[in-house]
């Protein structure tokens, strides 16, 4: 084969330039992806280098030695810096094989065809040659392409670390992430056995709104936790809960704010959310502004944790069992808005039963139900003791959950008037 196309070589090379301006043209032509990225000259060049190369590949595959590689991997990595599709790339590879096998015809034919049969067990090699150009070339490609994604992957972190921690130029990290000056924004935070990865609800920078104009999300994986930032739009708040249900997870939500300077506040707010959910709370959504005094009391431990030895301490002395019971038949009563028919119907039990359990508390924390500020102080401390990592005899589940309050059932305490 090397002793065929050195006889050629003169021919062939004037055949391999014509067929460099027609690949160039076919290209700039049938692919814009390239006709965006490169001028006619500059992909003009490579294609004739990368011929060339495929031609020299054939020789030293003909005498044994290694396909010279290193051009093929330079282009895919300056396609891949590019951004140039790996598919154009791959496509401008095969297109090219076909003009070079055309080429070599052409240049025996016309020399001597007599020679062409000689010629045919070359067919092979030489697209033996190509694949090996075109997998060394997407390879580099591939690789390439990883680096500089994890490159972005930094800088898109750093952004929104400027930007959720307040650490650096605001203005400049919203603009970079497609964020405008003005909006709707909030964040979210979630907690344990959060999304990780591409199942992650929302859009990356510069994407628009997801379907039905849902909220876009940009998020920030750290030690310390999982944080989204969400520009919402024109959509309400509360469509965060169903773009955040599919990752069965809690999660805290901040309230809406309107520039992306306070963000680093809202982030603050939706972690205050998400420890105002007790550990053993079914996954979902808590809204910060739906749920004001229990974050006062997640917003400082040591204080919650005064409150709850003060008000509760006789109720967590008790045996782990009935701590746990008073505490459930407690806040089931107070989310009952203070029904004891309705708190009856949650705990599956007559409600003289759930009366009997409030008034033993009652005894046992010396505060009465009837009485506004001890019902205040009383679920201050419940809140306390259910987001207590792990509260001293009991630990407290979460209320079961019911419909709302029926119309016309009495709000009150269980102790008889008078």
């Amino acid at each position: 084969m090397d002793r065929i196309i050195e006889e050629i070589r003169e021919d062939l090379s004037r055949r391999l330039a014509v067929a460099a301006d027609r690949l160039t043209d076919r290209t700039l032509t049938e692919d814009p992806a390239y006709a965006a990225l490169t001028g006619r000259a500059e992909l003009r060049e490579r294609i004739h280098h990368t011929l060339h190369q495929a031609v020299e590949g054939l020789v030293r595959s003909s005498r044994g030695l290694p396909v010279e590689l290193a051009g093929a991997r330079a282009t895919g990595a300056l396609r891949a810096g590019q951004g140039l599709p790996l598919d154009s790339l791959r496509r401008t590879y095969r297109y090219g094989g076909r003009l070079l096998w055309q080429s070599l015809t052409e240049a025996v034919a016309a020399h001597d065809r007599a020679a062409l049969p000689r010629l045919l067990p070359g067919a092979g090699a030489l697209w033996d040659v190509l694949d090996q150009m075109t997998e060394a070339a997407s390879e580099a490609y591939r690789v390439a392409e990883a680096e500089r994604g994890g490159r972005e992957r930094e800088r898109r972190a750093a952004l929104l670390d400027a930007l959720l921690d307040g650490s650096g130029p605001v203005a400049e990290a919203a603009a970079q992430l497609g964020l405008p000056e003005r909006g709707r924004f909030a964040v979210v935070a979630l907690g344990p056995g959060g999304p990780g990865g591409p199942s992650r609800p929302g859009g990356g920078p510069g994407e628009p709104p997801g379907p039905g104009g849902s909220p876009r999300l940009l998020w920030r994986v750290r030690a310390d936790g999982e944080t989204g930032l969400a520009d919402l739009g024109h959509q309400p708040l509360d469509s965060l809960r169903a773009l955040l249900a599919p990752l069965a997870v809690r999660a805290g939500v901040s309230p809406v704010v309107g520039t992306p300077a306070e963000l680093a506040g809202a982030r603050r707010l939706a972690v205050l959310a998400l420890h105002t959910a007790p550990p053993s709370a079914a996954p979902g959504a808590a809204l910060l502004d739906e749920r004001l005094p229990a974050a006062l009391v997640a917003a400082d431990p040591e204080l919650a944790a005064r409150l709850r030895r003060v008000v509760l301490g006789p109720v967590l002395e008790l045996p782990a069992e009935d701590a746990r019971l008073l505490l459930t038949t407690l806040g089931t009563w107070l989310d009952c808005q203070g029904s004891t028919t309705q708190a009856a119907q949650r705990l599956y039990c007559h409600r003289n039963t759930v009366s009997n359990r409030l008034r033993r508390l009652e005894r046992l924390t010396g505060r009465a139900l009837s009485d506004p500020a001890h019902v205040v102080e009383l679920a201050l401390a419940h809140a306390a003791a259910a987001q207590a990592p792990s509260p001293s005899r009991a630990t407290v589940p979460a209320a079961p959950r019911g419909g709302p309050t029926p119309a016309g059932t009495a709000r009150r305490s269980p102790r008889p008037p008078g």
